[in-house]
């Protein structure tokens, strides 16, 4: 594994514009279901459990072997399974910005053959990509082993819900970095979990679902989905 590239892949540094997504958690803060920091935890708990562990998680995993092999079809079927499984268009719309922008960043600043393969996918329209499905390729060619990239995508999508959390509720750094450990806690064993026995997605969030289709509803947004 190279340290310095996951480093880099995680840092917000990067340019993915994950800052203007909240995946529903504008939605979640404006009607009332996330207002304390406990909501916020288990907020993040869903995302853990549901999307990550059973939906992104596996999506991601599946695209990173597909990118090993050379599996061109297979990352173009996954991809389409990824978006099919999100019902709310601003989730879809949003992993495809957030998707297109880290294959696009990432091949600027690290230039390889295979991820130009992909670009050539994205060029053809054959996939969006979906961000889980951008993020295992770029695993793949950054060298970053299934445990380790099941861990820091966790990771990004676990901090980017702190980090919208402090914009839209009345909650400091101190708590949402509280909640943010608390849900860190659980992802190895999910890691080595997904890791030791690939699965296909899956998709059973409708609370979550609901908060995301609402989003495109309120009055005013810092957020697009």
């Amino acid at each position: 594994m190279n340290l310095l590239n996951l480093l880099h892949l995680c840092d917000t540094l990067f340019p993915t514009g994950g800052f203007a997504h909240s995946d529903g958690l504008e939605a979640a803060t404006s009607n009332g279901d996330v207002r304390t920091a406990d909501d916020l935890s288990a907020w993040m708990t869903t995302v853990l459990e549901e999307i990550i562990a059973r939906q992104d998680g596996p999506a991601m995993l599946a695209a990173r072997t597909a990118m090993l092999g050379g599996a061109d079809a297979e990352i173009v079927r996954i991809d389409r399974d990824a978006l099919a499984l999100k019902p709310a268009a601003t989730l879809r719309r949003g992993s495809r910005a957030v998707g297109s922008r880290l294959l696009q960043a990432w091949g600027t600043t690290y230039p390889s053959e295979r991820l130009e393969a992909v670009q050539a996918l994205v060029a053809t329209r054959q996939i969006a990509p979906s961000l889980p499905v951008a993020f295992g390729c770029v695993c793949a060619v950054a060298g970053i082993g299934s445990v380790e990239a099941v861990e820091a995508f966790a990771y990004t999508r676990l901090a980017g819900i702190a980090s919208a959390a402090m914009r839209l509720m009345p909650i400091g750094q101190t708590e949402a970095h509280r909640a943010l450990a608390r849900a860190l806690e659980r992802v190895p064993a999910i890691a080595h979990d997904l890791a030791a026995a690939p699965r296909e997605p899956q998709s059973f969030a409708p609370r979550m679902d609901i908060a995301a289709m609402s989003q495109q509803y309120l009055h005013s947004r810092l957020f697009l989905s």
